[in-house]
């Protein structure tokens, strides 16, 4: 059963009510706050963490408790997300978790997740007997829930169906990286990765480990068959011919792929059709904004969502679950408070349920002003097609009005949902390629215009143009070579 329990009630938890789920433990075990007062940490008298609830969050963004849950959890909005955060080295903390989720929701009503985990009984932890002073474990352990921790690696067990860059996950992600050590989430089978934590898990020294019957454990992106060693999952040695062995499972979902051609042969079929007509259309976008004290930040996210969607954002926070309705002023005035700091800022927003997609937003002062680092991904069902025709004149929109520096427009078929599941998928496809103004001018207008294989279209003032390169419709993989050869070429004499 897993370990995490999430109270979901309509009312807010206050601290009277959150009192008395703490004390599902009994009055033996100890409370102290973690993660800079995010959280509240339960732990028993020998030192060992037992169980952390999170400070109770307000959802106030249709679509967020399914989308991360299930179809099968009641999704209202507003509703308070508390979640109780258990560890697996200790058998009674489960139930721990499930008697503090059930004590706010039977005074405060609502549901739980998982249903059946709710109770309000007092579980009583044993102890090992021996006094330990706080803060006397790794920093890791103690204050982030690792399952596991080496000096190679810090291990954390997620048997839930969607695995999302939760505030404790991302925070664990930025704590494990500045320990030297590895970062690695072990998940059933089942279990599906958001788009904003399978970035951030391919951005730093980091892991995704899916339990097999068959061989044990392998990468959920590579599919690369793991073992433990040396204090760490890693890939198992490398067959007579040099290749590594990839799970079976893995090969199983790559649609169009050769089960026996392992993963670089199946990654031949990127311009295979997905069987269930679900296509993704993926934005990588920079922009870069003259310093100013009446800078609104988020317009180019904004103008590209409603350009493919229909509608904006609906909601934008600094992890997942997002919570906060769309507002452009607000995540400005946070990124302006952060660059007081010198720290950069890095959002998540979301789109309206039936309109599925999602995007990252890290915002960061260079030198040349305040940059926005955007990667954007819209989920299109089959009876809905990606809006092709319309790229042209979004690349021009966000060139003439939103300060863009360069954009990358990819198509690929996978899953609607913008969920990364545990096998193959074929890799996205570039349909275009777009240089802001500013870039076109700094690599210089003869060069940027004389590219081969690909003529550009300028796009906005005829004296400064932006320059939008087409690439393909996105089915044939020969665009990366047309992408490779233009990037060469505009780096040629940098």
């Amino acid at each position: 059963m897993t370990q995490d329990v999430i109270a979901l009630t309509p009312n807010m938890p206050e601290i009277r009510t959150l009192l008395a789920g703490l004390y599902a433990g009994g009055p033996e075990l100890r409370v102290d706050s973690v993660s800079e007062g995010a959280a509240i940490r339960l732990w028993a008298s020998d030192g060992r963490t037992v169980a952390t609830v999170e400070v109770p969050l307000l959802l106030q963004v249709p679509g967020e408790i399914s989308r991360l849950l299930g179809a099968g959890v009641r999704d209202e909005a507003p509703t308070w997300w508390t979640e109780v955060r258990a560890t697996t080295a200790i058998e009674e903390a489960g139930r721990l978790a499930g008697s503090v989720a059930g004590r706010l929701t039977t005074v405060l009503g609502g549901t739980t997740w998982p249903p059946k985990a709710a109770h309000t009984d007092v579980v009583p932890i044993p102890s090992h007997g021996c006094e330990a002073p706080i803060g006397a474990d790794d920093p890791l352990d103690v204050d982030l829930d690792v399952d596991v921790l080496t000096e190679q690696a810090a291990v954390v067990i997620q048997d839930r169906p969607v695995v999302a860059a939760t505030t404790w996950l991302t925070e664990l992600l930025r704590t494990t990286a500045g320990s030297g050590r590895e970062l690695q989430i072990v998940t059933p089978p089942g279990a599906r990765l958001t788009l904003p934590i399978r970035t951030l898990l391919i951005s730093v020294p980091a892991r995704w480990v899916v339990r097999d019957p068959q061989c044990g454990y392998y990468d959920g992106l590579s599919g690369a068959v793991l073992r433990w060693h040396e204090g760490r999952f890693a890939p198992v040695p490398a067959t007579q011919d040099g290749r590594i062995p990839v799970a079976e499972a893995f090969l199983a979902g790559a649609a169009g792929a050769a089960g026996a051609a392992g993963a670089a042969g199946a990654a031949g079929a990127a311009g295979a059709a997905d069987p269930h007509g679900q296509q993704q259309l993926h934005l990588s976008l920079r922009t870069t904004h003259p310093t100013d004290e009446h800078l609104v930040l988020g317009g180019a996210l904004e103008a590209a969502w409603q350009t493919l969607t229909g509608a904006p954002p609906a909601g934008w926070a600094t992890a997942e679950p997002v919570n906060l309705p769309w507002a452009p002023r607000q995540l400005t005035e946070l990124a302006r408070a952060r660059a007081q700091k010198s720290t950069p800022t890095w959002l998540v927003a979301v789109g309206a349920p039936d309109r599925p997609a999602i995007a990252t937003l890290r915002i960061v002062r260079t030198q040349a002003g305040v940059e926005e680092q955007i990667a954007l991904a819209v989920g299109y069902t089959p009876g809905r097609l990606p809006p092709l025709d319309a790229l042209p004149e979004l690349a021009e929109t966000l060139a003439t009005r939103h300060h863009l520096a360069s954009m990358l427009i990819q198509l690929r078929p996978a899953r609607a949902d913008l969920t990364t599941p545990p096998h193959f998928e074929a890799p996205p496809v570039p349909l275009s390629f777009t240089l802001g103004p500013d870039a076109v001018r700094t690599v210089g207008r003869a060069r940027a215009e004389s590219a081969p294989d690909v003529r550009p279209t300028p796009l906005g003032v005829a004296t400064r143009p932006a320059l939008h390169y087409s690439l393909g419709d996105g089915t044939d993989p020969v665009a990366w070579q047309h992408l490779k050869s233009l990037d060469r070429h505009l780096k040629a004499d940098r």
